[in-house]
């Protein structure tokens, strides 16, 4: 191994103090702080149609010509597709959005654990189907629910809106209990 440059050499006769590491920036913040990435990420994942790259440049609040650059290299990576050509516009790719979502949990989560999280959700998913007397929540009348009940058109969407996403957690749930943990969780294996 080389030595370090003199310039580079603590100096022994001298009595310095210890850095103050408190002081240092926390790596966290180095990997996760506002980076131009983490603008256009987030723009990206705000995107509810097709964009263009002004469109995006403009909701993470940065350059058109950057906002091409990482439309590019998110479309690589399959965070987004492109829709069209001319202009090109890309909207984000859910599946991929998804297979995250399900790769983290079979990361962070035992099978035991992420069993409990799909029986609570099933609970859930199950007792909002009872209440409504419906198969699913897309066959609920908001306004003709609420005009029945006596309840207000909003505690009602509130319900409707909680049933979707327990839905939606049970699909992730499952998909996280049937795939690899290395594998690709739209791959179904044998638990």
């Amino acid at each position: 191994m080389e030595e370090p440059r003199p310039d580079r050499k603590a100096d022994p006769e001298s009595d310095g103090e210890p850095p103050d590491f408190k002081s240092l920036t926390d790596p966290e913040d180095v990997v996760r702080g506002k980076r131009t990435r983490d603008d256009f990420f987030d723009a990206v994942l705000g995107l509810s149609k097709p964009a263009t790259a002004s469109d995006v440049a403009e909701l993470a609040g940065r350059g058109v010509d950057a906002a091409r650059e990482y439309l590019k290299w998110f479309e690589e990576l399959g965070i987004v597709t492109r829709v069209t050509e001319t202009p090109a516009t890309y909207q984000r790719n859910q599946a991929y959005l998804n297979w995250r979502r399900v790769q983290r949990l079979r990361d962070e989560y035992s099978d035991d654990d992420l069993l409990g999280f799909l029986q609570a959700e099933s609970e859930r998913a199950k007792s909002f189907s009872e209440q409504f007397d419906a198969e699913s929540p897309e066959a609920v009348s908001i306004t003709k629910h609420a005009s029945a009940t006596g309840r207000s058109i909003e505690d009602v969407w509130e319900d409707v809106s909680a049933w979707k996403t327990a839905r939606r957690r049970v699909d992730l749930l499952e998909r996280a209990l049937t795939s690899g943990s290395a594998g690709d969780a739209n791959e179904r294996t044998a638990v």
